[in-house]
């Protein structure tokens, strides 16, 4: 089985972008064959500064490995590395309908909202879809708001594969696990965009002093609370053990606690939990030269399966022989 997934390096990885993804496509690269991008060209839709993007992109790449990712087992790369993967996106733009362009959901929010969009938002959908087909991707995990785009991915190939002959594999969408959505430190969704963020390698005096602000109920302290939905207890449950998550459970429902209690037991319970990756981190960015040869590997291996596939594609419509 062939994974795909990729990773916008527009910012440090937070919570919701571990928990609600990254945990989750580390788990999928003991499969037979599991590619990993930072989409760096996806990010120059919304990343101006050239330095900026470049930042970013070196980070996520160590962030990547210090979460757990394993250059041994899967392939890292950045996607700007693979110059096939733009190629392959204008071969499939042209046939990709301007109508089920248009109905994608980031183009028809943001013109929604009466906001200018440019061409690269627009056709977005295109190179996601050539970063996917490029790879000969089977599976391609993906939270809920972006299931759209793989339809429009498979839509391309099938649309592709009826034109010119059976060329391209049709992936499929693995949903990833909605229980696993994080709230930020204004209970709402967790978001560079709300500012409510929890850093993964933030150092843990800030996220400490951040999860001390969380803003909590008034209820008193000896009323017994529900945990279902309460952000804090959310929250503490993704970095505590099982037999602590399940105290903090039974505290809520007793009562008799204050909420200061359960800040501190969230901010000792994340640095616990964190710790191992951030030292992992530490030993990563010390060395960023092995930073490069993990990356020059990940682009060459991806280069091989994007060349073989885009040399298929041209043969098929008649640009190559």
């Amino acid at each position: 089985m062939r994974v795909l997934s990729g990773i916008q390096p527009t910012g440090r990885f937070h919570w919701g972008n571990y928990f609600g993804a990254i945990r989750q496509y580390i788990d999928l690269q003991t499969e037979e064959a599991a590619f990993y991008f930072i989409a760096n060209l996806h990010a120059l839709t919304t990343v101006r500064d050239p330095e900026v993007l470049h930042g970013y992109t070196v980070d996520a790449a160590i962030d990547l490995l210090a979460l757990g990712l394993d250059p041994d087992q899967a392939v890292l790369f950045v996607q700007s590395d693979v110059p096939a993967v733009s190629e392959l996106t204008w071969l499939l733009m042209t046939g990709a309908p301007m109508g089920l362009l248009e109905r994608c959901h980031a183009y028809k929010d943001k013109k929604a909202r009466g906001l200018s969009a440019d061409a690269g938002l627009f056709n977005y959908p295109v190179l996601m879809a050539a970063d996917i087909l490029a790879y000969d991707s089977e599976i391609v995990p993906v939270g809920a708001d972006q299931i759209q785009h793989i339809e429009v991915c498979r839509d391309l190939a099938m649309s592709f594969n009826h034109s010119f002959g059976e060329v391209l594999c049709i992936p499929k969408a693995k949903v990833l696990d909605a229980s696993a959505k994080v709230p930020g430190t204004d209970g709402e969704k967790m978001s560079k965009s709300y500012d409510n963020t929890l850093e993964v390698f933030e150092s843990p005096k800030v996220q400490r002093k951040k999860i001390m602000r969380i803003t909590t109920d008034s209820r008193p302290m000896e009323e017994p609370k529900d945990p279902q939905g309460d952000p804090l207890y959310q929250l503490y449950s993704l970095v505590a053990s099982d037999e602590d998550r399940e105290q903090m459970e039974k505290t809520y429902r007793e009562g008799g606690f204050g909420y200061g209690e359960v800040k501190k037991a969230l901010a000792d319970a994340a640095e616990s939990y964190f710790a191992e990756p951030r030292a992992r981190r530490e030993a990563l960015a010390a060395k960023p030269e092995r930073i490069e040869e993990i990356l020059a590997d990940g682009a060459s291996a991806a280069s091989r399966k994007a060349n073989e596939v885009l040399q298929r594609v041209q043969r098929a419509c008649g640009i190559a022989r």
